[in-house]
């Protein structure tokens, strides 16, 4: 089981890298910055949950993640020379993965720390947001989770799902794979029938005419 973890773990790394890369590519950075914001997009989020839950944090505890990370830069650099031909549909697929992903395992570390079940949906959520936050804070763009995306939302759908198919005596591999394909086809519906939440929005008529 914590071998399909880890497995799980580096692809979500890969994925959000990648992520992160392509929107370095959008903004024109130099490779230098393409690095820098693979590399907070993949592990800002676990880096923030570790901290809170006082554990080491895993990409310190074993340095395999940062070179995972150089490398998907890197690739992402020698692959795709090309930033305008970039389609945004790709850079939100691929964090859409990344988002299910690490919702899902982040849940699962936390409650393997000891975590109450609320506690670890929310780190969870952390996990799989934080670092796509960063990413569009750094490229000075309203970070999704901010806007009317169904973003968040597939990240809690997911924690709370693995926690109910626990709870409910389902093996953990089958807990796993089945929260993270739900939180992963509610992002992705939500791309491809481009369905969001309804957005607050304050009239603000009436201070014009002032």
């Amino acid at each position: 089981m914590s071998e399909l973890l880890y497995r799980l773990d580096l692809f979500g790394v890969i994925v959000f890298a990648f992520s992160g890369a392509l929107m370095a590519g959008r903004y024109k950075l130099d490779p230098f910055g393409v690095v820098v914001l693979s590399a907070v997009t993949a592990i800002g989020g676990g880096t923030i949950r570790d901290v809170i839950l006082q554990t080491p944090v895993f990409w310190v505890k074993n340095p395999i993640y940062l070179y995972v990370i150089l490398a998907t830069a890197v690739l992402t650099i020698l692959i795709i020379r090309c930033p305008k031909r970039i389609p945004k549909r790709l850079l939100l697929v691929s964090d859409a993965f990344g988002l299910a992903l690490f919702a899902v395992l982040g849940t699962e570390k936390a409650l393997s720390l000891g975590a109450a079940v609320p506690v670890a949906v929310v780190m969870g959520t952390m996990t799989g947001v934080a670092g796509g936050m960063i990413r569009d804070v750094l490229c000075n763009v309203i970070p999704m989770i901010l806007r009317k995306e169904i973003y968040a939302t597939a990240a809690i759908l997911g924690g709370t799902l693995y926690t109910l198919l626990l709870h409910f005596g389902l093996p953990e591999h089958i807990a796993i794979i089945g929260s993270i394909l739900g939180a992963l086809s509610l992002r992705l519906a939500a791309i491809y029938w481009r369905v969001t939440l309804p957005a607050f929005h304050i009239d603000d008529q009436e201070e014009n005419k002032k």
